[in-house]
């Protein structure tokens, strides 16, 4: 019996295959590549200042909010335009260039003494904006099926990422100081063009990716979409309260009597129970369609945290007790954000979507570290909690008028080659079925993306009017 090229692509879609060799090499690699640029932009932040306080020009809590956040303003000003020039350029030369500039403000850091060589340092780390072109690089080297769980891969070894920081930094800061902390960065970063170099694969065919990568005829669209700016915002809020806590809390652990190199004593119980408690709720997110439920109290519990820690500063328990609160909230929100600009966004604007989001979660770090800095040397350290406060009920103001996400998901199946008009009217016969919300037919990549919802979905529709083209 002949078998149609045809079928064998929709069943592939129907029956996905696992993970070839190449493409788990790349998404284990792109992950630790990912995951390791993160580790360099964390593991400063329980010490950071602390340290900076001792250098000439430390003696201002701006200058030392500006030195931690510094890097956020370069990488949301450059991860957009650092993802389109990986279109132009390739891929690797763009993660091997941005690698190099993060390794070069790491060493200008590292060798600095005072300040403001340290801003400059952060300011040339951002610049080393290669988050975007690592995406277009994994959707590059990963087949449509397997891409949300390359995806899922990076997230994943995001999260684990921040939460070794959180422990390893004090005690790294003990042995080799806050110098040689910045030079492991630095030797992390060519460690990581090694692996682009010789384990992660070239890939065959280098295309654009809707899904993945920011479409500048798009920008206006989705900055006009109501939803997805409540979510900009939302992350830029987080961002800029997370920064703004590591600006005050390593303080009110010294005044209790606990040191730089010892405050991992507090992180790590914190961080291992935090990241347990976030599961559940995710779940009852994700399964029982109680997204917004799950935002708000999440919102709500980080509020709680900040106010905690009001109350309970003079307690090295009451402290750990307000951060496992916050940690908690800040780990679902973490999760739960991209999760909800995936569903409310325009499958033809996903990628645009979360490149502005993205960018947006960087500048909040900057904001909030430099804001932090900011209150603390003109009002004293607990302004920088009233800051927190605020800013959080006001998202908790602005999140409460979204509309609850629906609950769908994306398919994603494999097309024979189309021609433009025999693509809309595929897209327009797919829009039709019962159960799909919204469908993008991508001629020149071969794929039909479907929203669906979770029940109600016709899927066996969708296979048939793909199996007949």
């Amino acid at each position: 019996m002949r078998v149609s090229k045809n079928s064998i692509h929709h069943l592939m879609s129907v029956f996905p295959s696992a993970m070839t060799p190449i493409e788990r090499r790349a998404s284990i690699g792109l992950a630790g590549i990912y995951g390791l640029r993160m580790l360099g932009l964390f593991i400063i932040l329980p010490i950071f200042a602390l340290f900076a306080e001792t250098l000439p020009g430390g003696q201002s809590h701006f200058m030392i909010g500006i030195a931690l956040g510094a890097y956020g303003l370069t990488q949301s000003i450059l991860q957009i335009p650092a993802g389109w020039m990986s279109d132009r350029y390739g891929r690797k030369p763009v993660i091997i260039v941005g690698l190099l500039l993060f390794a070069a403000g790491s060493f200008v850091a590292a060798s600095a003494d005072n300040i403001y060589w340290i801003i400059a340092g952060r300011v040339i780390q951002g610049a080393g904006a290669i988050n975007a072109a690592v995406m277009a690089l994994t959707a590059d080297l990963t087949r449509e099926e397997h891409r949300t769980k390359a995806m899922a891969m990076i997230g994943i070894t995001i999260g684990i990422t921040f939460s070794i920081s959180m422990v390893l930094s004090p005690l790294l800061y003990h042995y080799i100081g806050m110098s040689g902390i910045f030079e492991l960065i630095g030797v992390l970063a060519f460690a990581c063009i090694a692996v682009v170099l010789w384990y992660i694969p070239n890939p065959a065919i280098t295309h654009f990716h809707s899904d993945t990568e920011a479409n500048t005829s798009k920008l206006a669209e989705v900055l006009r979409n109501k939803d997805l700016l409540r979510m900009d915002f939302g992350v830029f809020s987080l961002h800029a309260i997370l920064m703004s806590v590591f600006m005050r809390v390593p303080f009110i652990l010294r005044a209790d009597g606990l040191d730089a190199q010892h405050q991992w004593q507090v992180y790590l119980p914190v961080m291992l129970i935090a990241f347990g408690l976030m599961v559940p709720p995710i779940i009852i997110a994700e399964k029982k369609a109680k997204m917004k439920q799950v935002f708000m109290l999440a919102i709500a519990l980080a509020v709680v945290s900040q106010i905690a820690i009001l109350f309970l500063e003079n307690s090295i328990l009451g402290v750990a007790i307000s951060l496992l609160l916050f940690f908690t909230a800040f780990n679902v929100l973490e999760a739960t954000q991209p999760s909800i600009v995936s569903k409310i966004a325009p499958l033809a604007a996903k990628g645009t979507a979360m490149g502005v989001f993205s960018s947006v979660q960087f500048l909040g770090a900057f904001f909030g570290s430099a804001m932090g800095g900011l209150l603390m040397q003109l009002y004293g350290g607990n302004a920088v909690l009233y800051f927190a406060v605020g800013m959080l009920l006001l998202w908790l103001v602005v999140a409460s008028t979204m509309r609850p996400p629906r609950p769908l998901v994306t398919k994603i199946y494999h097309l024979t080659e189309l021609g433009e008009d025999a693509a809309r009217k595929m897209q327009q016969a797919l829009a039709q079925l019962r159960g799909v919300s919204e469908v993008l037919v991508v001629a020149n990549e071969q794929i039909a993306l479907l929203k669906v919802e979770i029940s109600g979905f016709d899927e066996a529709a969708v296979e048939q009017l793909v199996k007949g083209v």
